[in-house]
C-alpha cells in the first residue's frame, strides 16, 4: 500500500476537519461561480507549503482550485480560528488514545529568513543581522507538538517561554478536567532566570544552570522537540518565510502540526489492530 502524500486528507481526518470549518452562505442576488469544495482546497493549502511553490504556481490540473482561492480560503479560516481548533481536536484524539505524555514538555526555537519583511520579523543577532522570524515549539515527552508560535527573529528564546507555555490549549479526550500544564518543562540554560514564573504556572522547571559545564543530560530528553522541528520543516515554506502577512505564515506551523499529530494517531491505531487480532485469536482458541 502506497504511503499517503503529506497533503492528502483521508476520510477519517476530514471527518475531524469538516465540522470546524465555517459555513459560508452564498448570496442569491449575485451567486457568481460555484464555491470550490473545501476538501480539495484544504489539500491545496497543505500542498503549497510542503512543495515550497508560490500560490500563483499551484497547478490547476491537481483539482485543488487556484492558488488565490486557496490563499483566500486560508485567510478566511485563519480569521475564523480554524487552525487552533483543529490542533486542539487532534490533541484530544491523541489523549483519548493514551498517546500524549504530559509528564514533561520540551521547548525550542528555530530561526528562518524573512526576505519580504513584515510583522513579527526582526534583525537576527546571530545571522549577520538578516531579517528573520522564529518558530517556537513546545512538545510533550513523545515529541507531539502541543503549541506553535511565530515571533520576530530578534526576540530572545527565554522571553517567549511563558507565552509558549500559556499557548498550550486545554486538552480533553478523557473524563474529568482537561489537561493543560505539563508536569516538567525542559529548556536550555538561556531560560534559567524564568524558573519562578514556570513554577507559578504549576509546572516544574528542569533547566540547566548558568555558569555550569555543558553535559547536563537534558539533551537526552529534549531531542524530541528537535525531531518535531525536523518533521515540521518537511514543509519547505517553513524553512524560509515568503509571506508579508504574519497571520498567513503563522498558519503554516499550526497546519504542519496537524499531519504530525494525525500520523502519530494512525500509527498508534495500526499497532493496536494486530494486538487486538491476536487477542481475538487466543480467545477463539481457548
Amino acid at each position: 500500500m502506497a504511503r499517503p502524500k503529506p497533503w492528502e486528507v483521508d476520510d477519517e481526518l476530514w471527518a475531524v476537519i469538516e465540522p470546524l470549518l465555517p459555513r459560508i452562505e452564498r448570496r442569491t442576488r449575485h451567486p457568481g461561480g460555484e464555491r470550490h469544495p473545501d476538501r480539495p482546497v484544504f489539500q491545496g493549502i497543505l500542498f503549497v507549503p510542503h512543495t515550497g511553490i508560490t500560490w500563483e504556481h499551484l497547478p490547476q490540473e491537481l483539482g485543488f482550485g487556484s492558488g488565490m482561492t486557496c490563499w483566500r480560503r486560508l485567510a478566511e479560516w485563519a480569521e475564523a480560528g480554524v487552525r487552533p481548533r483543529l490542533h486542539k481536536a487532534l490533541l484530544a484524539e491523541l489523549r483519548g488514545a493514551n498517546a500524549l505524555d504530559f509528564s514533561r514538555a520540551a521547548v525550542h526555537g528555530s530561526r528562518i529568513r524573512a526576505f519580504e519583511g513584515g510583522a513579527k520579523t526582526g534583525r537576527s543577532p546571530v545571522d549577520r543581522g538578516g531579517t528573520g522570524s522564529k518558530h517556537r515549539l513546545i512538545t510533550d515527552a513523545t515529541g507531539t507538538p502541543l503549541a506553535a508560535a511565530l515571533t520576530g527573529g530578534n526576540r530572545n528564546d527565554a522571553t517567549q517561554l511563558i507565552p509558549l507555555l500559556q499557548a498550550v490549549p486545554p486538552v480533553r479526550g478523557k473524563r474529568g478536567r482537561p489537561r493543560r500544564r505539563p508536569d516538567v518543562i525542559l529548556a536550555d540554560r538561556g531560560h534559567d532566570k524564568y524558573r519562578r514564573l514556570v513554577r507559578a504556572l504549576d509546572a516544574k522547571p528542569l533547566i540547566a544552570r548558568r555558569g555550569t559545564e555543558h553535559g547536563s543530560g537534558l539533551g537526552t530528553r529534549r531531542w524530541v522537540v528537535e525531531r518535531a522541528f525536523a518533521h515540521l520543516h518537511w514543509f519547505r515554506r517553513l524553512r524560509i518565510r515568503g509571506e508579508v502577512r504574519d497571520d498567513i505564515h503563522e498558519a503554516f506551523p499550526t497546519l504542519g502540526c496537524a499531519p504530525i499529530c494525525w500520523r502519530r494517531l494512525v500509527s498508534l491505531h495500526a499497532q493496536q489492530r494486530p494486538a487486538a487480532s491476536r487477542q481475538r485469536s487466543r480467545t477463539a482458541g481457548s
